[in-house]
């Protein structure tokens, strides 16, 4: 029996670490689905051959992250195996039978208390601290510092043959009125990428360039639907109307309202 408490604990500690590279992953940049399998990945040593890889691989601070996952991760689950292996070594049937319901049980639960919000919450707050206090990691929380759960996001908008930007320069487009920023554009020239970072109102957006934009999710979905002509200009301003009332409703109530 206590080769499996044992096992019990050697697997949450586990999906602690996990959770632990998660947030800290997450707090480097990455989106919190892409910062989880990342995770896991790293700590189980399978998966890790995304192209999502390739973004971490080139970070300093989320490669030290990922190295120091995929070390707890073979200790860890070899642990595992060794504990699963002590748990059912020469017992009788009877007692085998005992102890596979114990496990499936216990199984069930932790799986449950690793869903938890509340137990994410709780956990998340703690672990940032610990990193913030414990650590030399440059970690910053984008998800606050943007308003990524208030509604607000960071989009690609890949630009069609006939939508409404095509041709036309920044200034032009007044996107600001309709609380969409254009961070930056990636461009192909001569079959080279290059990467225009914080664009100047001047810039004129070409077909088959990549916006990188930030604003109110919805906005930000429309913008990419949005054709050439008369239609899309009503679109727009409808779309300042829309953040115009938003705004209002904003200085009203004092919080952030979500799309």
């Amino acid at each position: 029996m206590l080769a499996l408490l044992g096992l019990f604990t050697i697997i949450i500690i586990a999906i602690t670490i996990i959770r632990i590279g998660a947030i800290a992953l997450e707090l480097t940049g990455l989106s919190p689905e892409i910062s989880a399998f990342q995770a896991q990945s790293a700590f189980s040593g399978t998966g890790f051959t995304t192209d999502e890889s390739e973004s971490i691989v080139s970070h300093p601070v989320r490669r030290r992250i990922v190295r120091l996952l995929i070390l707890t991760g073979n200790a860890g689950i070899t642990s595992i195996i060794a504990a699963l292996i002590l748990t059912f070594l020469g017992e009788s049937t009877l007692i085998l039978s005992v102890r596979i319901l114990v496990l499936l049980i216990g199984l069930i639960i932790i799986f449950f208390l690793s869903r938890s919000k509340l137990i994410y919450k709780g956990m998340e707050k703690i672990i940032k601290k610990a990193l913030s206090q414990h650590t030399s990691l440059s970690l910053l929380d984008y998800q606050e510092i943007l308003g990524l759960r208030k509604g607000y996001t960071v989009s690609t908008i890949k630009v069609k043959k006939n939508n409404w930007v095509v041709g036309k320069q920044l200034h032009d487009l007044n996107l600001p009125l309709e609380g969409i920023l254009i961070l930056s554009i990636q461009r192909l020239v001569e079959g080279k990428e290059k990467f225009i970072g914080a664009p100047q109102a001047d810039t004129l957006i070409k077909e088959g360039d990549i916006l990188i934009c930030y604003g109110r999710g919805e906005a930000s979905k429309q913008l990419s639907l949005r054709g050439k002509g008369k239609t899309g200009d009503n679109e727009h301003l409808k779309g300042v109307e829309r953040e115009g009332k938003i705004r209002e409703a904003e200085r009203q109530t004092g919080e952030t309202l979500r799309p």
